[in-house]
Formats: C-alpha cells, sequence, structure tokens
C-alpha cells in the first residue's frame, strides 16, 4: 500500500513537472516578443516576463479550479499576439508613437474585457453561441493547428547571421522531433506518457553538451516595475476598435477548446463551464492589460499534449500552476529556465501539437460533405492558409487600420467561416444533394 501510495506522489510530481515545461514553452516567448515589437527597455521586458509566469499560474488555477475545470493551459492568445506585434510594427506607419498604439491596445482590451464579463455575469454568452457555430469552432481548430505547426517548425530552425539556416543545430532539432516521436509511439506506457518532458531534458542536456557556445545566457538586468508598459489608455478609436473587436473573436477560442477537451473526456459541457470559463476570462483581460501582457485565452493546443502524454487528472496541472507563479515570485528560477534552447522547446511542441490535427479532423464527425458544402470547411480554412503564406509586407496598399485583420489568416478564416453560416443554408444544400442521388 505504501510503495503504490510513493509511486502515486512520484508519477504526480513527474507529470506536474512536465506540465510546467509546457506552460513555460508556450508562455515564455510571447512577452519577449511583445516587448521587442515596442522597443521596450530590457528591464520592462523582464517585469512583463515575471507578471507573464505569475498570472498565467494564476489563471490555470482558477481555470481548472472554478472555470471550466479541467486541465486545460489558460494563457496568451495567438490570435491576440500575433494582433499586437503586428500593431506594434505598424506604429510608424500609422504615423503614430509606440505609447499611442499601446495605449489604444490596453483601452481595446480593457472594454473588451469588461464585455466579457458582463456577459458572463448576466448570462448572455448564447449570443456569442449564436454566432460562433460548431463548423466555425472547426475551422478555428484547423487554422490553429497551422499556424503552431508553422510557429513550431520554423522556431525548430536557427537562422545564421546571413539568413540560411544553421545546419547543425537545425538537424539535431530534427533527431530531437524524431526522438520524440519514436518515444511517443514506441515507448509504451511511462515513457510515451512522459515524452514531452523526456525529449526537453535530453535535448537540453545534449545541447550543452554539443553546442556550449549556443546556449542563451540568463538575464541578470534589474527590473522596472511600471503600470501599462506599452502606453497609458487613450481614445485612439482606430486602436480601440481593432483591439476590441479580435478580444471578443477571441471568445472563439474558449467555446472551441472546452468543447474539444470535453471531447477528449467524453463528457457533455454544461452551460455554466463556458460561462465560469468566460468570466474568468474577462477578468483576466483587466489584469493583462493593465501589465502589459497579450490577453488570455484557454489553449486549444493543450488537446495534442493530452492525448500525447495522458495526463487528464487535475491535480497536477493545478500543482503545476502553483510552480509556474514561482517561477515570477522567484527570479533565478525563471531565470534558469530561460536558458532552455529556444529551437529544443520548438522541436518537442511540434511533436506535441501534432495530435491538434486529430482533434479538428474529430470535431467533423457526423458532418457530411458534397461537391457543394464541402466550400463550407475548405473556402474559409484555405484562404486562411494562404493569407498565412503572403508577407505581409504585399498588404502595403491595404489602409493601415485593416491590415492586422488582414494580414492576420487566422481572424480571416474565422470571419469567412462566420459570414458563409450566416448566410448560406448548408443543411438545405446537403438534402437536395441526397435527394439528387
Amino acid at each position: 500500500m505504501i510503495k503504490m501510495t510513493q509511486q502515486g506522489v512520484t508519477v504526480t510530481l513527474l507529470s506536474s513537472l512536465q506540465w510546467l515545461f509546457f506552460i513555460f514553452a508556450n508562455t515564455v516567448v510571447v512577452p519577449i516578443s511583445v516587448g521587442a515589437a515596442f522597443q521596450l527597455p530590457t528591464e520592462t521586458i523582464e517585469m512583463t516576463i515575471r507578471c507573464s509566469f505569475i498570472f498565467t499560474g494564476i489563471s490555470c488555477i482558477l481555470q481548472a479550479w472554478i472555470g471550466h475545470r479541467y486541465p486545460l493551459l489558460d494563457s496568451h492568445s495567438g490570435l491576440m499576439w500575433g494582433l499586437m506585434i503586428n500593431m506594434g510594427i505598424s506604429a510608424s506607419a500609422l504615423g503614430l508613437d509606440f505609447a499611442t498604439v499601446g495605449g489604444g491596445i490596453a483601452t481595446g482590451i480593457l472594454l473588451a474585457g469588461a464585455v466579457t464579463v458582463l456577459l458572463a455575469a448576466f448570462n448572455l454568452i448564447y449570443i456569442i453561441q449564436k454566432v460562433i457555430k460548431p463548423m466555425v469552432i472547426s475551422v478555428y481548430i484547423f487554422l490553429l493547428t497551422f499556424q503552431l505547426i508553422f510557429i513550431f517548425f520554423k522556431g525548430m530552425f536557427k537562422i545564421t547571421e546571413s539568413g540560411t539556416i544553421d545546419l547543425p543545430v537545425s538537424l539535431f532539432s530534427i533527431l530531437i522531433v524524431i526522438f520524440v516521436g519514436l518515444l511517443r509511439v514506441k515507448g509504451g506506457k511511462i515513457l510515451g506518457n512522459f515524452s514531452i518532458l523526456i525529449g526537453i531534458i535530453v535535448g537540453w542536456s545534449l545541447y550543452r553538451i554539443i553546442f556550449p557556445s549556443d546556449l542563451p545566457t540568463a538575464s541578470s538586468s534589474g527590473m522596472a516595475f511600471t503600470f501599462f508598459p506599452l502606453g497609458t489608455p487613450n481614445l485612439n478609436i482606430g486602436i480601440i476598435f481593432v483591439s476590441f473587436f479580435a478580444v471578443l473573436l477571441n471568445l472563439t477560442n474558449s467555446f472551441a477548446s472546452i468543447q474539444a477537451v470535453a471531447d477528449v473526456y467524453k463528457e457533455k459541457v454544461e452551460h455554466s463551464q463556458y460561462r465560469r470559463s468566460i468570466f474568468v476570462t474577462g477578468i483576466f483581460a483587466f489584469i493583462t492589460s493593465i501589465f502589459g501582457l497579450v490577453p488570455f485565452t484557454p489553449f486549444t493546443s493543450t488537446i495534442g499534449f493530452l492525448q500525447s502524454t495522458k495526463l487528464f487528472k487535475r491535480e497536477p496541472f493545478i500543482i503545476s500552476g502553483f510552480l509556474f507563479t514561482l517561477l515570477g515570485i522567484i527570479p533565478p528560477l525563471g531565470r534558469f529556465l530561460g536558458t532552455i534552447p529556444l529551437t529544443i522547446g520548438n522541436a518537442v511542441l511540434f511533436v506535441a501539437y501534432l495530435q491538434l490535427f486529430g482533434t479538428a479532423l474529430n470535431s467533423l464527425k457526423g458532418t457530411l460533405f458534397n461537391s457543394e458544402t464541402i466550400l463550407r470547411l475548405a473556402g474559409p480554412v484555405l484562404a486562411g492558409v494562404s493569407i498565412m503564406n503572403i508577407p505581409p509586407a504585399l498588404f502595403g496598399s491595404i489602409p493601415v487600420l485593416l491590415q492586422p485583420f488582414i494580414t492576420n489568416g487566422l481572424i480571416m478564416g474565422v470571419i469567412i467561416s462566420i459570414v458563409m453560416e450566416k448566410l448560406i443554408d448548408w443543411n438545405k444544400l446537403t438534402n437536395k444533394w441526397e435527394v439528387g442521388q
């Protein structure tokens, strides 16, 4: 009995550690890239990193405890991340300084957070559900899969100063992908379930031996604490509208993520789970805007991690939330994990997120397609993927305030899907085709 208890504690601790690495790998790059886009001082970026760790950990705990109540990573929205970086980079083209753009973003997020809280508090989320149909969610998951895989695939390869691939480091990343993939498929229950953790530890250790001169160094700079580091809230209507709309559109991710994880558990989602989760999301929209962070959202991509590791219990996830919060409170811990090579983290996450494609396919179960209704899926998905592969500079002739929307394949694909679901009676077309047969 004691042996079984000790084994259970060991499995829980290892599971918590694997969750910790997963949360870290998905979070650390976001505040760094946003800070770079807005040209923040190094000490301010360190503040946003630490705040990101603290509030990500707290948000994960609250969502698993009183929100949707699933082990589902709650961190910076990929949709909002791309949007904020694009707007920061476009500041000069807008004829505005970084503080004005950042302040407009903060105002938009604050307003969207208030609307989100009100929708949840007064039980009005059915308004959103009328817009976000099951097919819209499927389109969102497909596009999110492609977007993340593109990011992690590119991140596996180190680029030299001359703009070419660093062949030794890049080949090492590919070997890590193969290693983690084989562990997942051939490693049995124990090794397969901990393939992500093993891949990061083995990859990190070998990298230190093979490429010691390429290791990132821990930051030793001081930290400058400030509210609204991107800019004080203002009334720039254009920036506010874009940010406000994007945050509300990001709720698509909440519905998609909660429904997808419920399918993994073979459970039916209760209306109250959506309501509680969206309420927490709205509250943290206020917090993220104050500290210059990208708004939070439940990660649909966690489904791939769950399916790869079989870590279905909440306890390790909640423990990892506490540990991740400590990384922000105790600087040396966060700085130590910050020495993980990004190429290794991206290689391991590439394998973990391959499962997300299966989640996208499973979301289509029971849906019939013919030569006409296939456009319901193919139109928005392929249009979104096409936009993802067009250099943003080619959209320079489009009004600057529209560029953050037009250049974002995920946003455009979801918008196209919403419009198509509203304008076309797909069930009628399906029935017409069946009668014709």
